[in-house]
């Protein structure tokens, strides 16, 4: 494997205790095919290094005012009186991302990091030397490396190679997947995959496509595919209100994965939060946001309920 090849990451978090089991180090990757309107992590979805804005970093034009005259394509200007986060005036930058290349040169003017990049090309060494800092909390605690996304396996060489790279230095590993790639790609991580995250969204085909973008018959053959190869799955399911949320929903997923069931060894029902809409005002775009209710507590133990009753066990996070 060419030791040049890189991976577009976005994060790499520690001390991850919810993407598998134990102590785990998440890596984060660029670029996802699907465009879940309930997003979480917007700044995952462009393959590409990206422009954000974090408005409560940003002290002023009056105070700072550096990234005015830096753009080569004019797309910063001084914007329109406003108040900061104590009501105090304040004269905020005005960023036109129809004008924007990507080219990082207001973010590296902006001293507070308001403006920064989100996007880093990264050197599979670069990722193994900060994952092996880890291995303690790894081996102590039964944890493990997840590679996740974005959609991980849209970047099949550079993921293949970390989880080998990880496996050959003794570390579990967890793929974290929409399943919305070729099978070729995944049997090709398979014998270097300890476990599975594997997000079932909707059984309606038809509704999956209108609102996400794709239709589902790849992703459950996938899914399929895996539990029959000897893959171990861990079932994720985001409660999306007015869109997944219904027993008729969760009954047919069980029976979905009865016929594999031996290769579930969990499935986790992901209530939805409104904690990602702030992370679309960062990347400056100008795009309806799906925001409701978080279902309640009652709800989320009803469709837990559906599931348990299969057989499966079901936890709630």
């Amino acid at each position: 494997m060419d030791k040049k090849l890189t991976g577009k990451t976005y994060d790499i978090q520690g001390f991850s205790v919810h993407d598998g089991p134990g102590i785990r180090t998440t890596v984060f990757l660029k670029g996802c095919p699907l465009r879940c309107p309930w997003c979480h992590s917007p700044e995952s979805q462009q393959f590409k290094t990206e422009l954000n804005w974090m408005k409560i970093r940003c002290l002023g034009l009056d105070k700072c005012g550096k990234c005015l005259g830096v753009c080569p394509h004019g797309c910063v200007s001084e914007g329109p009186e406003d108040t900061d986060a104590a009501g105090a005036p304040i004269r905020y930058p005005k960023v036109d991302k129809t004008l924007c290349d990507e080219c990082g040169k207001c973010a590296e003017a902006c001293k507070a990091e308001a403006l920064y990049m989100c996007g880093d090309d990264k050197s599979i060494d670069e990722v193994m030397y900060r994952l092996l800092r880890d291995k303690p909390f790894f081996d102590t605690s039964g944890g493990g490396v997840t590679v996740s996304g974005g959609e991980c396996l849209s970047q099949p060489d550079f993921t293949f190679e970390l989880l080998r790279r990880c496996k050959e230095a003794g570390i579990s590993t967890a793929v974290d997947t929409t399943g919305f790639v070729k099978w070729e790609v995944i049997d090709r991580v398979l014998p270097y995959t300890d476990l599975f995250l594997y997000d079932l969204k909707c059984m309606d085909s038809k509704l999956h496509e209108q609102v996400i973008g794709v239709p589902n018959e790849l992703i459950l053959d996938n899914c399929r595919r895996i539990g029959e190869s000897g893959g171990k799955l861990q079932i994720r399911i985001p409660t999306i209100p007015l869109f997944n949320d219904t027993v008729e929903n969760m009954e047919k997923t069980g029976a979905f994965l009865n016929g594999f069931r031996e290769a579930v060894e969990l499935i986790q029902l992901l209530p939805y939060h409104t904690l990602g809409v702030s992370k679309y005002d960062r990347l400056l775009r100008n795009e309806k946001i799906f925001v409701a209710e978080p279902p309640s507590d009652a709800k989320m133990e009803k469709l837990r309920a559906v599931l348990a009753l299969q057989g499966y066990i079901v936890i709630i996070h």
